[in-house]
């Protein structure tokens, strides 16, 4: 039934994904969103999976894939880690990704970039990277890291597709619509390389507050109303030499 209801889904609101080609000359930035344990990795924390789970699998992959060319060509990537104060809830989900534990920390698999001489770490402690970029001087660490490396093309990558993923591609694309971003032309999300947590209906019944998400639907949406707001979404990510 769930597969008929996605697939219904996709039917009713369908968005074409392409092939996305990043040359030398790109001046691309790749953004990984909350590639963390205590999203990630089984029984890593409250929201993390119970599990495993495919599609956050080959997020993980496709993303240390795209991280390894970054890093290897020296170009620039910033890592969102959420990292949330204890006592600071974050409703309507528990408590989670606290900092200085290891939930807030990235996962095995990209644990390597943190040594890399092109990578900046953010640290947040709310859905969106762009609103968590600010600092206390009113400025913004994400916007200032585009302009400081004059990134015409940014490749997201991450979890939850729905949630931090849109949440900061929506305030990205705002902003670069009203000029906050040049020299930025395109946001593009990586299909492949992102995912969301699912938690059925049957789960949901049982839970005051959470409400029911069931991840390929979600993870459909989330992507749906990327597009929407003027992200390319790429089912490929190619590298020209």
């Amino acid at each position: 039934m769930v597969l008929q209801t996605v697939e219904i889904l996709k039917n009713e609101i369908p968005f074409e994904e392409e092939s996305v080609y990043i040359s030398e000359d790109s001046k691309a930035g790749l953004v990984l969103v909350d590639i963390i344990n205590g999203f990630c990795t089984v029984g890593a924390g409250s929201l993390a999976p119970r599990e495993p789970n495919r599609q956050i699998s080959e997020m993980i992959e496709e993303s240390e894939k795209v991280a390894r060319v970054f890093c290897a060509k020296k170009w620039p990537v910033l890592a969102f880690l959420d990292s949330h104060q204890p006592g600071k809830l974050e409703h309507p989900y528990p408590p989670h990704c606290i900092t200085g534990t290891d939930e807030s920390n990235l996962v095995p698999a990209l644990s390597w970039i943190e040594e890399e001489p092109n990578v900046t770490i953010r640290r947040k402690d709310c859905y969106d990277g762009f609103v968590g970029s600010i600092q206390e001087d009113g400025s913004n660490v994400f916007v200032d890291w585009v302009k400081n490396n004059k990134i015409e093309v940014l490749l997201v990558v991450g979890i939850c597709t729905d949630i931090c993923v849109l949440d900061f591609v929506c305030s990205t694309l705002s902003a670069k619509n009203r000029g906050l971003l040049g020299p930025l032309e395109d946001v593009v999300v990586y299909s492949r390389g992102c995912a969301t947590f699912d938690f059925p209906v049957s789960m949901a019944r049982n839970s005051k507050d959470l409400l029911a998400h069931p991840q390929e639907m979600m993870h459909h949406v989330g992507l749906y109303m990327a597009k929407g707001r003027g992200a390319k979404i790429a089912r490929q990510v190619s590298f020209i030499m």
